[in-house]
């Protein structure tokens, strides 16, 4: 059992609560990877009450197992940034993600980023040396829930969720068009050409799965909610482009001199997965941000 009370982001305590193998405890309770393990072991970073123990020693119940993990250093240089965020444990910081800025640094943009931003809250306010781990990957001019992990566990506890699709997404979208079906997914394969950063729809690609789900129709206009059943880049992009119905203000997929907008009308609103330790569902949504708002009232004005 976790105890939640003694929990760090470099530190996991468990008490135990039948007679098992040290191994099998970090492996099938704590959910620790091989490698972490054997890391863990090499560097004597585990422990039970206290002491130093092998991995096939037999840890009786109410004994304390305590695993330190390793502080890591970040390479981002700190920059002091009003960052929202909505959600914070010791193992993950979950973001409300404002348009227009960088995850983190590029040739192009080396400061200002919300690495950066991230560098500066954790080490200088919160004094957490944790290295920036980004879970989930929102474009510059993607707005919504962004997720963090504090340390190794973290990260590999949810990449895992996600591969098995235990990681639910949802996203809303203002496109053009209306759509006949009301519901349905697009099951579409995406491939990208090594001459452009354009992807497409071809059958050279990955499989790719979305979910459709018209919330409200305008004049030309719809708005979509839109889960994933993969996670590809620029998957929303490129599915609903393909269908006719391409988001508005998107350059890259969508039409030209669209003016409604000044980026892509996308926003990923919703989230649900279980906390990385307690297996606790985790559920959070935010609203649609202000520029979206703006032009859904300014088609219906325009009605």
């Amino acid at each position: 059992m976790i105890r939640e009370e003694l929990q760090k982001y470099n530190k996991i305590v468990y008490e135990n609560k039948d007679k098992k193998e040290l191994k099998t405890i970090l492996k099938d309770e704590i959910n620790l990877s091989s490698r972490l393990i054997n890391k863990l072991k090499k560097n004597n970073k585990i422990f039970v009450n206290n002491k130093k123990r092998k991995l096939d020693d037999i840890i009786k119940k109410n004994d304390i197992v305590e695993i330190i993990l390793e502080e890591e250093k970040n390479e981002y240089d700190k920059n002091k940034m009003n960052l929202n965020i909505i959600y914070e444990d010791y193992d993950l910081l979950i973001l409300n993600k404002e348009p227009y800025i960088v995850v983190h640094p590029t040739k192009s943009h080396k400061n200002e980023t919300i690495a950066n931003g991230l560098c500066h809250y954790l080490y200088e306010d919160k004094k957490e040396n944790c290295k920036i781990r980004f879970i989930n990957r929102l474009d510059m001019n993607t707005s919504g829930l962004l997720i963090i992990g504090k340390n190794s566990y973290a990260q590999h506890i949810l990449s895992l969720d996600m591969k098995e699709d235990k990681v639910e997404k949802k996203y809303y979208a203002l496109v053009h068009g209306n759509l006949k079906e009301k519901e349905f997914k697009i099951d579409k394969p995406i491939y990208k050409d090594e001459d452009s950063i354009k992807r497409v729809v071809d059958k050279r690609g990955q499989r790719c799965i979305t979910n459709v789900k018209v919330v409200e129709e305008y004049n030309n206009y719809s708005l979509l909610e839109l889960g994933l059943e993969t996670g590809r880049t620029h998957q929303i992009r490129v599915h609903l482009s393909h269908i006719g119905n391409p988001i508005v203000g998107d350059e890259l997929y969508g039409k030209e001199n669209d003016d409604l907008m000044k980026r892509q009308a996308l926003h990923a609103y919703y989230l649900k997965f279980l906390r990385p330790r307690t297996k606790e569902i985790l559920e959070l949504k935010v609203e649609l941000p202000k520029d979206i708002k703006n032009a859904i009232n300014k088609i219906k004005n325009d009605n």
